[in-house]
């Protein structure tokens, strides 16, 4: 495996709220923070209300996702968000409490994501819940200065697993990683070529691939970086096709070609589906957010590329009866918002991200509802429940995963998913731990 290597490091950066739990993460500041925007593509909404936390006044809280961008986009996690508030209203409110959404684009730059930081201080939001960003070292520090607890990020950073002050309802990437390595090195009997962005968060894939793999008795993968914004990717595809079949046209090498690119993966099939004809015995893999039934009709159903693929996920699969509170919520208050599919990842990340919230809130019973409120509500060994999307979930500062660097995973299930007839179902039931999996990744 070549390329950067992905490391780990052990936090120095100390909160005055926790000087006295031990080291925690260091991060830098971004400078030149820009203030503040007014709507959601342009920066930040809201959901009116007035802003507070304490005694009858609304509680405030963010969401924020980058939109618009020319790589990653999330729209519907913030919108989901602003649709939870809107019921969450019209059903009693949160704690009895009206609840106040701010939104924010973070653009997918660091600047952008610090101003939706500094804009959750400034308005004394409680918690930040349901984000998306791969810009932890830009918005962390104001988080961990202020105290606001980040609820049910995305888990496509490091950090989101080291911060005290993170709360993840997921295994975020790591965990589909390793959980897909497991399963293809059964299926697959030959190389396997992982495509992945060439960026930060994309050299934290290999190694969790890699320890699937192995921990199934499969080489390693080949690891193929690509340009997170790139409009066709005819070379990457060429070249992940030979590395699967041995490097031969017309090859019998049953290998298979893992796509990781995010909201490029659809744009990577597309040149992917043209290459396949001369390599039709490659199969394919990859992880919910880099495919999900959308994808899956785009790129031909039944008769396309992705026919037959394991895809590994957090949670059940979109048709799941588990989810209907969810689709109550966008049935009845996200009116016409087509930003909002129900088998994104990412809405269904948010959706329980507030349920948590929601559950941290209502404990504190008459209390005052602050940051500090929330985080000692998350904090205090508490079991929170999803409804059975994933398992109990409950936070410690020290954890199995610790010793390779993420003390705050607490959840390392997936779930086995597989394209049938073009559809996207479940391969098996219930959850797989891949804790031991990823305890043995090379992360050095």
């Amino acid at each position: 495996m070549t390329g950067r290597r992905h490391t780990f490091p052990r936090s120095t950066f100390l909160p005055r709220f926790l000087r006295s739990t031990g080291n925690v993460r260091s991060a830098a500041l971004a400078a030149g923070a820009l203030a503040a925007c007014a709507s959601l593509t342009a920066g930040c909404g809201v959901v009116p209300g007035v802003t507070g936390g304490s005694g009858d006044a609304p509680i405030v809280v963010m969401t924020w996702a980058p939109v618009g961008t020319a790589a990653t986009n999330k729209p519907g996690m913030p919108a989901f968000a602003r649709a939870y508030a809107r019921w969450i209203n019209a059903n009693g409110g949160l704690g009895g409490h009206k609840l106040t959404v701010l939104t924010c684009n973070d653009h997918n730059n660091a600047v952008s994501a610090a101003a939706c930081a500094r804009r959750a201080v400034k308005e004394k939001a409680v918690a930040v819940v349901g984000s998306y960003s791969q810009h932890s070292d830009a918005f962390f520090p104001h988080l961990e200065g202020a105290g606001i607890p980040y609820i049910g990020g995305y888990g496509v950073t490091n950090a989101e697993f080291t911060s005290p002050l993170s709360y993840p309802v997921n295994g975020g990437q790591p965990a589909l990683l390793a959980g897909l390595g497991k399963v293809l090195a059964d299926s697959c009997a030959g190389p396997v070529a992982l495509v992945r962005p060439d960026t930060i968060a994309g050299d934290a894939l290999p190694p969790m691939l890699d320890a699937g793999l192995k921990a199934g008795g499969h080489d390693e993968s080949e690891d193929q970086r690509a340009a997170e914004d790139a409009t066709e990717y005819s070379a990457q595809a060429d070249k992940a096709l030979k590395s699967a079949t041995g490097g031969s046209a017309g090859s019998t090498g049953r290998g298979c070609v893992v796509p990781a690119l995010g909201d490029r993966n659809g744009t990577f099939m597309d040149s992917f589906r043209r290459s396949r004809e001369d390599y039709p015995a490659v199969n394919t893999g990859s992880v919910l957010g880099s495919v999900d039934q959308t994808v899956i009709d785009a790129s031909g159903g039944a008769s396309g590329p992705y026919e037959s693929a394991y895809v590994t996920g957090w949670y059940p699969v979109a048709s799941d009866e588990k989810w209907d509170g969810m689709k109550k919520v966008i049935s009845e208050s996200a009116f016409s918002d087509t930003s909002i599919d129900p088998s994104d990842t990412g809405v269904q990340t948010t959706w329980i991200a507030y349920n948590v919230l929601r559950q941290a809130v209502e404990s504190l019973g008459d209390g005052e509802v602050s940051a500090d409120a929330v985080r000692g509500a998350l904090n205090d060994g508490g079991k929170f429940t999803t409804g059975g999307l994933t398992p109990t979930l409950r936070w410690k500062f020290t954890s199995r995963l610790a010793a390779v660097g993420f003390p705050r995973l607490s959840n390392a299930d997936v779930t086995v998913q597989q394209v049938r007839k073009g559809r996207l179902v479940a391969a098996q039931k219930g959850f797989v731990d891949v804790t031991d999996t990823l305890e043995s990744a090379d992360l050095g």
